[in-house]
């Protein structure tokens, strides 16, 4: 479980894929307690550390990216020296700043426009039939592993503001319009929504 809050944005080493399946090394600087098994949230996408090395300025660390992981997230589109945002996994009685994140990518969605509102810049995002029934105003969201607020929903569109910290510490200094990233819808909203389905068959 994690809670959105980005330790780091680390950098992509090594990338080799096979049969829609990949093995990614990270660099990280700041996540310093990692060990064989550890989940980093890996750009949102919960991923298990396979391999640990440690490196002059930091360690670099394995993980296996499934085919099923691929094919759901913007894992498959990262190359040697990307950026890529990493949190570590929330240990019991952790602050959970941010909101319950379970590094479970539902899909990925196209960035529509970037606005600078002062201090703080405004990402739009597109809005499926899918994740209409999940996005609220005020209602919380992962996007790319970061927690985020939803300031606005239209019919076709979704906004966020990210803070000029936030920006320096994540990969979102990095994106452009109609560039992609991960999403995870607030998990308390999928259950809910479950419910109702339920109920109204």
């Amino acid at each position: 479980m994690f809670s959105g809050i980005v330790n780091e944005a680390g950098i992509i080493k090594d990338i080799f894929s096979e049969n829609h399946q990949q093995k990614m090394s990270i660099f990280t600087k700041n996540i310093t307690d990692i060990v064989i098994g550890s989940s980093i949230s890996c750009a949102g996408v919960c991923l298990t550390a396979t391999d640990i090395n440690k490196v002059s300025d930091g360690f670099i660390f394995d993980v296996y990216v499934s085919p099923e992981t691929l094919s759901k997230t913007t894992l498959k589109t990262y190359r040697n020296g990307f950026r890529i945002n990493l949190e570590r996994s929330l240990c019991m009685g952790d602050e959970i700043a941010g909101h319950m994140v379970q590094g479970h990518v539902d899909t990925t969605v196209k960035i529509t426009k970037v606005i600078q509102d002062y201090e703080s810049t405004r990402f739009y995002f597109e809005l499926s039939d899918y994740l209409d029934n999940f996005i609220v105003p005020k209602g919380s969201v992962s996007l790319d592993g970061t927690s985020l607020t939803v300031n606005e929903v239209s019919e076709r569109e979704f906004g966020v503001s990210i803070i000029p910290y936030t920006k320096d510490v994540t990969t979102w200094n990095e994106k452009c319009i109609n560039d992609f990233v991960n999403i995870e819808v607030d998990m308390y909203a999928r259950y809910i929504r479950k419910q109702l389905i339920k109920l109204e068959k």
